[in-house]
C-alpha cells in the first residue's frame, strides 16, 4: 500500500490534506482514484489508514478510516555519526541506515576525510540526503523520517554525542567479541545511542583517544576490515537485533 508523510498541521479532524509534490505522485504516477486506499504517517509516530475522498489539481483530501501508534520504530534512538565518504557512498549509507532504523544521520568531517565541501555544496548535499531519507522511510514503512543533520566537525560531533545516553565506536584494536557483546548489551536501558563510523582510512589514533575521553566505548566488529559503507550498517544491524522488540 502506498505510504506518505504529512505535517501534523495537514491533519484536521477526520481528514488529511495532501499538497505539493505528493499530489502529482498520487495522481499521475500511481494513478490513484477516489476510493483508493493508502497509509499516512505524521512523522511523529502516528499512522493513519485512509481513503481518497477528493482529487483536485493541487490538493487531495483523504478520509481517515483508522489510526494507531506506529510500532515499527526501535525502542532506542540511534544517531549514526558517519565520517564523510567519497563519491556518492553517503547516499547508500543513508538509504540503508533508514531501513535499519536509524533515528538520525550526521555527516562528520574527520582528519582522514577526503571530500571537502564548501557551505553552498554542503547545503545542497544535505537537501539531497534528506530526500533520500524520506524515500527510504516510505519504503521501509517507518513512523518518522530520520533527519540528516548538517555537517559537523569531529569535535562538534563528540560534543553532540555527550547529550546521548551512550556511544559506540568500532575500532580495530578494541577488545575481543565477548567484551564488545557485553558492552552493547550493557546499553539495554539506554534511550539514545550514538555510533561513530570513520571515513575511508578510519579514525586517527588522536580521534580515537578523543572519543574515548568523551565517553565513547570502543568495540570490535570482528577480524575482517569493513568498508566505511559497511561498518555503520553492520552496527545498526547489531543494534536492531539486540534491541528490537518482539514482532
Amino acid at each position: 500500500m502506498p505510504r506518505f508523510f504529512v505535517d501534523p498541521s495537514q491533519i484536521i479532524d477526520d481528514h488529511i490534506y495532501i499538497h505539493g509534490g505528493d499530489v502529482n505522485h498520487i495522481r499521475n504516477v500511481l494513478r490513484m482514484k477516489k476510493g483508493d486506499e493508502l497509509s499516512v504517517s505524521d512523522g511523529q509516530g502516528q499512522d493513519y489508514f485512509c481513503r481518497i475522498e477528493q482529487l483536485d489539481p493541487d490538493a487531495i483530501r483523504l478520509h481517515i478510516d483508522n489510526s494507531w501508534a506506529s510500532y515499527v520504530e526501535l525502542p532506542v534512538e540511534v544517531t549514526l555519526f558517519q565520517g564523510l565518504p567519497k563519491a556518492d557512498k553517503m547516499e547508500l549509507i543513508i538509504q540503508k541506515a533508514v531501513e535499519l532504523g536509524a533515528f538520525r544521520i550526521v555527516p562528520v568531517v574527520t582528519e582522514r576525510t577526503i571530500v571537502r565541501l564548501d557551505e553552498k555544496k554542503a547545503e545542497k548535499k544535505q537537501k539531497r540526503w534528506q530526500q533520500i531519507s524520506e524515500s527510504g522511510a516510505k519504503q521501509a514503512g517507518r513512523g518518522r523520517i530520520p533527519q540528516v543533520g548538517p555537517m559537523m566537525t569531529f569535535q562538534e560531533a563528540l560534543a553532540s554525542a555527550k547529550r546521548l545516553d551512550g556511544c559506540l565506536i568500532p575500532y580495530e584494536r578494541a577488545k575481543g567479541m565477548a567484551a564488545s557483546r557485553e558492552t552493547i548489551r550493557g546499553m539495554k536501558d539506554c534511550k539514545r545511542i550514538g555510533v561513530f563510523i570513520g571515513p575511508e582510512g578510519g579514525f586517527s589514533e588522536k580521534e580515537i583517544k578523543e572519543a574515548m575521553a568523551a565517553g565513547a566505548h570502543p568495540i570490535t566488529l570482528g577480524r575482517r576490515i569493513l568498508r566505511t559503507e559497511t561498518a555503520g550498517l553492520t552496527m545498526l544491524s547489531i543494534l536492531m537485533y539486540e534491541f528490537e522488540e518482539d514482532v
